[in-house]
């Protein structure tokens, strides 16, 4: 490649994840790859495998054109990896809200939900996971951990860097360690501020340094995420990560808005994520599983919204008349999607309540409300290797952020709402690097002003930056994602446990289980159709396994996240038509069985707050609502759990 004038490290922002296996995968690599097999997630020993993150170079011509991958020892080429790893959630401050939105201007410098973490620890960086870079170069080479960090003088893995047979940077998270560093050990406490606590997620650059054709070059940078395990891996969110950052670079030019809308790439698989939310939360499957009213998957119903012919312009407009607006029903959790949003509280006070779709993605329908559309079918490239060399770069980019969630940024699955600041980047995906190792310090307080100011955190960033604002530890956080959360007086028989809910795509709700699966997939005398239909209409609770007592149920699932379900895609074998082609179900969790429904309802109880009840007060005050809700509904004192979340009251100290 003579005529290389620059070279980049693709994906621009790189998404691995933990897991307690000591095997692993590489992450996605293009949007269109094909599910994996039933077991592919975890191994034999039913532990959960780790998520690689895998970074290549390519070479680009001064005009922009993708020239090829650069591999090491390919043409005399060498690649030179370094990767900075670091974790500092404990040394930085509360999450209560986004703080870009406007409810957050209302927190008050000083208040406590926007106070340091571990506030009383006076040297800040004991609290600090950060273990030094490291370099990697050549095919197929291992042993370069990060396993030097420490916080408050206990050793910290958090991941380790590889490379492929073709000099690839892989890079490893952490193994899903979280736990309290104070002696004595502190309880849990909190859906994601819990201080005394850390975990092994991390975040940090990633840099290459290139020699090609006799020339020394520096890539252009990329980013790596370490996220928690994607327990649906086939189910996409609504909004995607990529939806998200690609709506905020064309919003500001950074850019073009589509030349040409296309049903098969804009509109298409957009409506697939409402369907394929069917496998994840039992309020979807009702609305938009199969054969349900808005079941998006039926040929019939696609051929019709696919056209753009006049006479099917009232039907495109109905769904777009769905999908909410924040100035019309913000609050309302009707209109699609039914997913929480940025400001979501069990006692409702803000327009963001519930999730919306991105500006450019509401441009994209109202174009094709109005006929302006292709018809034309996208080509997919389920195989990377074997796409066109021009279009590897972004298929690498968007395959990894299609597989991450955008809002409700609560604080969120893989990253939170930083990540939609345009300050943050050099150009459009790639986050700019903080070349200075020093962290500023913001003070005692981080309010809405001084996180949007200037001089504030949203600007160059170095490892750890964009973790740090995460629950701590996930888990907690993880455990506290689930659908349906109400307060005692408004349950009644309007009710829905289901709906809305935060992030089934990453966190399952309700799932099909997969000795229900067995069922469907089995016609015969003992299994009429009548009983397999409804095997496949019964979900079950997927965090059936907690205990319903909120702070006995974060501690659960430190200690048993790995050996929950996966929700895995399925082929249907008996081709009858009667049921989907492919069906997605959870695998056998390594549990002992327990109510299906347990820990359905989720009852907000403003009563039990610790800042103003004893713990004898907050376990009564529980079991009444307990009581309460069972007496008024058709529920069982085993399907509801009632506690205290501050994670769906975040305006309880504004008024």
């Amino acid at each position: 490649m003579p005529d290389i004038a620059y070279v980049k490290i693709h994906p621009a922002i790189g998404v691995a994840r933990v897991g307690n296996s000591t095997k692993f995968f590489y992450g996605p690599e293009s949007p269109d790859e094909p599910p994996r097999p039933p077991g592919f997630s975890k191994d034999g020993s039913a532990m959960i495998k780790r998520q690689a993150a895998r970074f290549r170079v390519y070479g680009y011509d001064k005009d922009g054109n993708v020239l090829g991958e650069i591999k090491h020892g390919q043409d005399n080429a060498t690649v030179t990896w370094t990767v900075r790893l670091a974790n500092k959630k404990a040394s930085w401050y509360k999450f209560a809200l986004a703080l870009d939105i406007e409810d957050a201007k209302a927190i008050p410098d000083g208040d406590a939900r926007i106070a340091r973490r571990n506030a009383n620890t006076a040297e800040r960086s004991k609290l600090k996971i950060t273990p030094p870079a490291q370099s990697i170069s050549g095919p197929d080479r291992t042993g370069k951990a990060f396993d030097k960090g420490r916080i408050n003088g206990i050793a910290v893995y958090l991941g380790e860097l590889l490379t492929d047979a073709a000099g690839r940077l892989v890079v490893l998270g952490g193994r899903g360690k979280s736990d309290s560093f104070t002696v004595p050990r502190t309880a849990l406490s909190d859906f994601g501020n819990n201080d005394g606590w850390y975990d092994d997620i991390s975040d940090g650059p990633v840099t290459a340094e290139v020699t090609v054709g006799g020339r020394n070059l520096t890539a252009t940078p990329a980013w790596v995420v370490v996220a928690p395990p994607n327990y649906a891996p086939d189910v996409k969110g609504i909004v995607t990560l990529h939806d998200l950052l690609y709506d905020l670079f064309v919003r500001t030019g950074d850019l073009p808005f589509p030349a040409k809308v296309t049903f098969d790439e804009h509109i298409k698989p957009v409506l697939l994520r409402f369907t394929g939310h069917q496998w994840v939360n039992q309020g979807f499957a009702a609305e938009f599983g199969w054969r349900a009213p808005n079941d998006f998957t039926s040929p019939q119903v696609l051929a019709l919204l696919g056209s753009n012919k006049p006479q099917y312009q009232d039907l495109r407009q109905r769904v777009l008349y769905h999908m909410r607006q924040y100035k019309r029903d913000g609050m309302s959790p009707l209109p699609w999607p039914w997913l929480y949003g940025d400001a979501m509280a069990s006692r409702p006070k803000s327009t963001l309540q519930h999730g919306v779709l991105t500006v450019t993605q509401v441009r994209l329908f109202e174009s094709w409300v109005e006929g302006d559309f292709d018809t034309t079918v996208r080509t997919p490239q389920p195989d990377l290797d074997k796409a066109p060399v021009a279009l590897q770069p972004g298929l690498l980019d968007r395959a990894a952020l299609d597989h991450c969630l955008a809002d409700a940024f609560h604080p969120g699955c893989e990253v939170t709402w930083p990540i939609r600041r345009r300050t943050l980047y050099q150009e459009p995906f790639r986050i700019l690097h903080r070349t200075d190792g020093n962290d500023p310090d913001y003070g005692t307080h981080l309010t809405s002003t001084k996180a949007l100011a200037d001089n504030g955190p949203l600007h160059a960033q170095g490892p750890g930056d964009l973790t740090r604002w995460m629950g701590l530890p996930w888990q907690t956080d993880t455990a506290s994602c689930r659908s349906g959360y109400e307060i005692v007086a408004n349950i009644g028989a309007r009710y829905s446990p289901y709906l809305p809910s935060f992030w089934p795509a990453r966190v399952p709700n309700q799932v099909l289980k997969e000795e229900d699966l067995d069922v469907v997939n089995n016609k015969g005398a003992t299994h009429d159709d009548d009983l397999r239909e409804k095997a496949f209409a019964r979900r079950a609770v997927w965090l059936r396994f907690l205990s319903p007592d909120k702070a006995e149920g974060w501690q659960n699932m430190v200690d048993w996240w790995a050996r929950f379900g996966i929700v895995e895609t399925h082929d249907y074998t008996v081709e009858d038509g009667r049921f989907p082609d492919r069906i997605l179900a959870e695998s056998t969790p390594g549990f002992p069985k327990v109510n299906d429904r347990r820990n359905l309802v989720n009852v907000q109880v403003p009563e039990a707050d610790p800042a103003v009840s004893d713990k004898f007060r907050r376990t009564d005050v529980n079991r009444q609502a307990v009581d309460e809700v069972a007496r008024n509904t058709r529920f069982t004192p085993e399907e509801i759990s009632a506690g205290y979340l501050a994670k769906v009251d975040p305006f309880r100290d504004n008024g």
